[in-house]
């Protein structure tokens, strides 16, 4: 692709006046516009070193209202970043409803040999960056995001040309550095790498759009071109065309095992065992705790399950002993207008563990296959992709090396029943007692149903889901932290 294509177009001085001021124009309106409809924007500069990407993003946002576009510049890697999932940190930044967010470097430039011992990646994130990668971008078009890939192309030549004219310059001399000389001079194995990037994240759904960037006026006048064309086909496609397709509208119903049926929830232990054991596993606990943050391995724990399910109670004992300053407790509810205004799995992803950390989830993503689902809030066909795209997410945050568990906290109709009676009984315990709650047991074999689809598909050796009877909460206790304590020591080996 790029060793046959010429980097030097050029165009002369007055086609560039006459052609570049209505295009400006015509990109002012279009975020008028884009505000309007609520589209998130997503522009991608990537390419060759002194490409000219720094200078073709300030001709791009010149004429834009800078209330309602941001610019981010991705070349230094926070302490932030480098201790969650690489693709953490760009997540953190995709544009709301109605935002335009520009990127100069991008999350492929993992590919360059200077950016990934920046990282330190493990060889599980780099054998499988580009499915990470195209997973990624692909949740977010089909989430509606207009993402636009542009990747800036300078010849060999032209780009020591430049090194050399911002190096003769004291005020720029320091932006180019002994990597900067290396790319040069190793043009044609970073030529090589290039050529691999866009081939294997280039897709039908998000394809790169290269820009001949030797001559400034012709790249400036095509980034532009391509940037206004591509807001106005979406702006402009049918209705329910605009973002990329759902899916089926209705998968074929499989048959799921009923695994909720099959679970006896009255499991039970005596007190004085209970003690016993609470005190064995929490010291265990707090002793992996430390060594998990040693080794700088980050744990996710799940919580779903029945209200009442004693959800609350059996986090508290997990994590009593636990260091307080390594773990974090994230309760879920509805989600705010701001974060609405994002892909769905944006609100869970930036409250990502650090490396050596904890976070503790009370409900989860699983909420857009749950409620979402059984209260008809999201359309059959969202919901059902997202299987896959938490299926992803999870994978990406096993591969930086995090270790995951998913538990079902299970008890029985009846029990429910009694421990909704006693919280409304219980003025300390009423608030905890809601009209939701008795919806949700009305539509009881409904989640019942959606659960055990869950568990099908998304029960992975990386991220498994684990069943806790729980009609007795002491019980309840000691097996997650037994369950939890096991897997870090397995971890650890």
């Amino acid at each position: 692709m790029l060793a046959n294509l010429n980097a030097n177009q050029t165009i002369g001085k007055h086609i560039y006046k006459d052609e570049l001021k209505p295009l400006q124009d015509r990109l002012a309106a279009l975020q008028q516009r884009v505000r309007a409809a609520g589209l998130p924007v997503l522009i991608v500069f990537e390419g060759w070193g002194a490409a000219g990407k720094g200078t073709s993003i300030g001709k791009l946002v010149n004429p834009l209202d800078p209330r309602h576009f941001d610019v981010l510049t991705m070349g230094k890697i926070s302490d932030e970043m480098l201790m969650r999932p690489f693709l953490w940190g760009y997540w953190c930044r995709i544009p709301s409803k109605g935002q335009i967010t520009v990127i100069d470097k991008s999350w492929h430039r993992i590919i360059l040999p200077e950016e990934r011992e920046k990282w330190e990646l493990n060889p599980q994130v780099t054998d499988n960056f580009y499915q990470d990668v195209n997973a990624f971008e692909r949740q977010l078009t089909q989430d509606g995001t207009l993402l636009i890939k542009l990747f800036l192309h300078i010849s060999q030549p032209e780009q020591a040309r430049r090194f050399k004219a911002l190096e003769e310059d004291p005020s720029t001399a320091w932006r180019v550095k002994p990597h900067d000389w290396a790319q040069n001079k190793n043009y044609d194995a970073h030529l090589k790498r290039f050529e691999q990037m866009l081939e294997m994240t280039g897709t039908e759904l998000n394809p790169w759009h290269v820009v001949e960037a030797d001559d400034r006026r012709y790249s400036g006048l095509k980034i532009c071109r391509t940037i206004v064309d591509a807001i106005e086909a979406r702006l402009e496609a049918p209705a329910g065309k605009a973002a990329a397709p759902a899916g089926n509208a209705r998968e074929e119903r499989a048959s799921f095992p009923k695994v909720l049926a099959g679970v006896k929830a009255d499991q039970y232990i005596e007190n004085a065992e209970y003690k016993e054991e609470l005190d064995f596993y929490q010291t265990r606990m707090n002793r992996f705790g430390h060594k998990m943050y040693v080794k700088r391995r980050p744990v996710i724990i799940v919580y779903e399950g029945w209200d009442a399910a004693g959800k609350g109670g059996n986090i508290k004992r997990l994590v009593a002993e636990l260091d307080p300053r390594c773990y974090t407790v994230v309760p879920i509810g509805p989600p705010t207008p701001h974060e609405l205004g994002r892909h769905y799995l944006w609100r869970f992803i930036r409250r990502l563990p650090k490396d050596g950390h904890f976070t503790i989830f009370d409900r989860s993503w699983y909420g857009r296959v749950l409620i979402e689902r059984v209260e008809s809030l999201t359309p059959e066909p969202v919901w059902r992709r997202a299987y896959d795209e938490i299926n992803e997410m999870e994978q990406h945050c096993s591969r930086h090396g995090a270790v995951i568990l998913k538990f079902w906290l299970h008890i029985d109709k009846d029990e429910q029943l009694k421990r909704f009676e006693a919280r409304m009984n219980d003025p300390a315990k009423q608030h905890k007692i809601t009209d939701a709650d008795w919806v949700n047991r009305e539509n009881w074999d409904a989640y019942e149903v959606a659960t055990d689809e869950m568990f099908a598909k998304t029960h992975k050796p990386h991220a498994p889901w684990v069943v806790v009877e729980s009609n007795n909460k002491k019980y309840a206790r000691i097996k997650v932290l037994k369950t939890v304590t096991d897997a870090l020591d397995e971890a650890l080996k």
